[in-house]
């Protein structure tokens, strides 16, 4: 145990002097009037008054501890480390494509709002591509935005100059970006199309991967509908150490989610012992003292006669 100001501890040598003053000082005999009356020694009681008359230094030196302020060292704690992800999503008119009881594109949002509320506690982050790209939603705890996204932004609400195209190295390298602000926690791209990418030829799927594994970003594909997914997207995600999935219904796309998931499980970390206030049992010994006090002063105690 600490102390955040020790130097109060030195008043201490006052209740020291009171408690040695209570038990040395002889204090007054007192005659009474009784004639041929043998008095006794009433050494019991003398010990029971002089204990009771401690009590208020005892008091005193508690106080003083409190003053000083004393501290403990707290347990080790688990904190959760955080994980920023990042969902890169098609937004291309082929993503218009029925998908279930819907379109692609509301399938991939769907899974993704599923996909959020077993990872609470990380941090997620939006960007729509197609020919053109838009983060609409900054890397953040708060996901409120990213669930109420798909009424506001899709395929069907977007201008042909923006999906008419699909431009995953220029997606990849803007989420890159997000990324790179961040300085705590993994990284992880999740990213969500349905078609080849035109931009990705004369070696720029190397650049796009070096600039991915030099970061720390894992990228995880999920290639949604029929056709196999862009092998320039397959070697992207295997050289940052991720992996790319293929779906043609949305339970399976769940299921890709829930795997993800377990790939990258969340880290337990071990944070360090903090310094914390430590006056309670300095609180209940006062308490305790402060009823004894009470007690004492109904009949155990010095009277003037």
């Amino acid at each position: 145990m600490t102390f955040a100001h020790p130097w109060y501890l030195s008043f201490l040598v006052v209740p020291l002097l009171l408690l040695t003053w209570e038990w040395r000082r002889s204090g007054k005999r007192v005659v009474m009037p009784f004639d041929h009356f043998g008095i006794k020694g009433g050494r019991f009681w003398g010990v029971a008054i002089q204990c009771g008359q401690s009590l208020s230094p005892m008091l005193l030196a508690l106080a003083i501890i409190l003053l000083a302020g004393p501290q403990q060292l707290s347990a080790p704690q688990s904190k959760r480390s955080l994980t920023n992800i990042q969902f890169c999503v098609d937004v291309s008119g082929s993503m218009t494509a029925a998908f279930g009881d819907g379109d692609r594109y509301d399938a991939a949002m769907k899974s993704i709002n599923q996909f959020i509320d077993y990872r609470e506690g990380d941090s997620f982050g939006l960007t729509f591509f197609g020919s053109h790209f838009l983060h609409w939603v900054p890397l953040t705890d708060d996901t409120t935005a990213i669930r109420y996204a798909p009424p506001f932004f899709g395929p069907k609400r977007l201008p042909r100059w923006f999906g008419g195209g699909t431009r995953i190295g220029m997606a990849l390298q803007e989420c890159l970006k997000v990324m790179a602000d961040r300085d705590e926690g993994d990284r992880m791209i999740i990213l969500i199309s349905d078609g080849m990418s035109s931009d990705l030829g004369n070696g720029n799927e190397e650049k796009v991967a070096r600039k991915l594994r030099d970061a720390e970003v894992v990228l995880y594909g999920i290639h949604i509908g029929s056709g196999a997914a862009p092998d320039q997207v397959v070697n992207i995600a295997g050289r940052t150490g991720g992996e790319v999935f293929e779906t043609g219904d949305p339970e399976g796309l769940n299921v890709i989610f829930r795997r993800i998931d377990a790939m990258q499980e969340a880290r337990i970390e071990k944070t360090s012992a903090e310094t914390m206030d430590h006056f309670a049992p300095f609180c209940y010994a006062g308490l305790a003292l402060m009823a004894l006090k009470l007690t004492s002063l109904f009949g155990l105690r010095y009277t003037p006669w």
